[in-house]
């Protein structure tokens, strides 16, 4: 094969190339068998680099997300840590309250008077039951100790709320039960049930107990009430009458003067009368009378009830 080789200047001369058989097997081998193969070496080292690149991409992708998520765990472990200690003082502060609970139901007890086997507030209130098994996932120590200690104070305030009832009672009881000395100072003259009449000298039944006091002493209502009679009776000269709520009936008889009105509402211990010797009397006087279910009954129960206290 002849290649004639034209140079680019009018003043050279042409050349001519002779390639024998030889050199175009050289150069079909080249073109066809060499320079695919040079290509494909190329192509796979360029898939090799760009594998190796996404490859780096991805691990630094993941790296990120891994620094992220660690930062995530570390704010959830503050986190965490900060409720845990506020929970911590909050059962402390529980703690304390349970004591201060504690504290004043047995000091309320004392001062009642009450059975302290039945209002004890330093020993466990009994309980029992079957019980099932809790799913729950939280802390077991520290929940357990709040539930503890919720349990216990919805105890004490139970305990406390039936203390408080009853405490309420008896100050509406001892408030609406005739119970005190009627007037300031003075004795027990003559008491109740059959005595001699002091003008005729013949037995005859006293319903009440006469206290002698000086003459214009104060007298005394001795339970809350409402005045149901303020004025002259026969025998008993100015006399006044309390209804109590508690269905009993307080007199008041023999005053030299009454201080209240029918229909007004007195309090234990409040002044409603003066000592006086109004009506059948020998001298000034008090005489007490408590009346239950229309009977007269002797009063001294209910004056002793205040000489204990």
């Amino acid at each position: 094969m002849n290649i004639i080789l034209v140079p680019n200047s009018r003043h050279g001369k042409g050349r001519n190339a002779t390639l024998s058989q030889r050199h175009l097997i050289l150069i079909a081998m080249v073109v066809f068998v060499a320079l695919p193969v040079l290509l494909g070496v190329i192509a796979y080292r360029a898939q090799d680099m760009l594998t190796a690149y996404s490859a780096d991409s991805l691990l630094t992708a993941q790296r990120r997300e891994l620094a992220a998520q660690r930062t995530v765990v570390a704010d959830a472990k503050r986190n965490a840590e900060a409720h845990l200690n506020a929970l911590a003082q909050r059962l402390g502060q529980l703690q304390a309250q349970v004591l201060r609970l504690n504290a004043l139901g047995s000091r309320l007890t004392r001062m009642a008077g009450l059975d302290a086997r039945e209002f004890n507030f330093s020993a466990d209130a009994a309980m029992g039951g079957p019980e099932k098994a809790s799913a729950s996932s939280n802390p077991p120590e520290l929940t357990s100790s709040l539930d503890q200690l919720t349990h216990e104070i919805e105890r004490q305030q139970e305990r406390l709320a039936a203390l408080e009832n009853l405490l309420l009672d008896r100050k509406l009881n001892a408030a609406v039960t005739p119970s005190g000395w009627p007037v300031d100072g003075g004795w027990i003259s003559s008491g109740f049930g059959v005595r001699a009449d002091p003008f005729n000298g013949h037995q005859a039944v006293h319903e009440g107990v006469d206290i002698a006091s000086q003459m214009g002493s104060p007298v005394l209502a001795v339970g809350d009430g409402v005045v149901s009679h303020s004025g002259e009776r026969a025998g008993y000269g100015l006399l006044v009458e309390v209804t109590h709520e508690s269905g009993l009936i307080t007199r008041y008889a023999h005053t030299s003067a009454t201080l209240v009105k029918v229909g007004d509402r007195v309090k234990k211990g409040q002044s409603i009368a003066l000592v006086g010797s109004s009506g059948r009397s020998t001298g000034p006087h008090l005489h007490f009378e408590v009346v239950r279910n229309g009977t007269p009954v002797n009063p001294m129960r209910y004056l002793q009830q205040a000489s204990a206290k």
